[in-house]
């Protein structure tokens, strides 16, 4: 059997959700939307193992969320200055043989299908990132271009570990958007699945009513 990790990267300050704690500790549907995100990745396969990755000043406060909420085993790691330090400290924690998706934790509502389709892929492929279809028109630069040719890029996004970790081994660029942009620097193909707008990424006020929609149809 494969081994599977999940690295839950979560370093959100709250800023643009005009919050006074972190965003991924707001509660929605009567649960902080990180540990909605965790329960997903072990609804997707029980046997997966999750990291995850927030700034050190907040293990105290995870840790009385965690008395107050019913959550999952997991194992903490400290989150660094960038999202790739973050994604790095992450994978120093695993072994170097299997599979790992990295995914937002305030993306709640990724779906247990797409989890498992993500594996499914890189086990075969070698990555396997998750993407929805423009929905807007698109302009570069001003000029317009082919919407039918954009992605929007989502979570999680999913790798044989040691294909990623050896992506990683390079300096930081400011091109790093995500983990698929550091394995194309280092020359691996990235392959696309096809993702879900439920699949949103809560970062403003405005996305917590949308979270508040999602759940209503659940």
């Amino acid at each position: 059997m494969i081994k599977k990790y999940a690295i839950i990267v979560a370093g959100g300050s709250g800023s643009r959700m005009k919050s006074d704690i972190p965003k991924q500790f707001i509660e929605v549907g009567g649960l902080p939307i990180l540990m909605h995100t965790l329960k997903r990745f072990k609804e997707a396969d029980s046997d997966i193992e999750l990291i995850l990755v927030l700034p050190e000043d907040q293990f105290e406060y995870w840790d009385e969320l965690c008395l107050k909420y019913p959550t999952v085993q997991l194992q903490l790691v400290k989150g660094g200055e960038t999202r790739f330090q973050s994604g790095l400290n992450g994978l120093q924690v695993i072994d170097n043989e299997g599979l790992v998706a990295i995914h937002d934790g305030v993306r709640p509502f990724v779906s247990v299908e797409i989890i498992n389709e993500s594996f499914k892929i890189a086990a075969e492929k070698g990555t396997a990132i998750v993407s929805v279809p423009s929905k807007d028109s698109v302009r570069v630069n001003g000029q317009a271009i082919d919407r039918s040719t954009v992605r929007i890029i989502q979570t999680p996004q999913t790798f044989q570990i040691s294909l990623i970790k050896k992506a990683f081994e390079t300096e930081e660029l400011s091109t790093f958007t995500d983990d698929a942009s550091v394995a194309e620097n280092a020359g691996f193909e990235i392959h696309l699945i096809e993702g879900n707008y439920e699949n949103i990424k809560i970062t403003t006020p405005e996305d917590l009513l949308w979270a508040e929609v999602i759940l209503s149809k659940k």
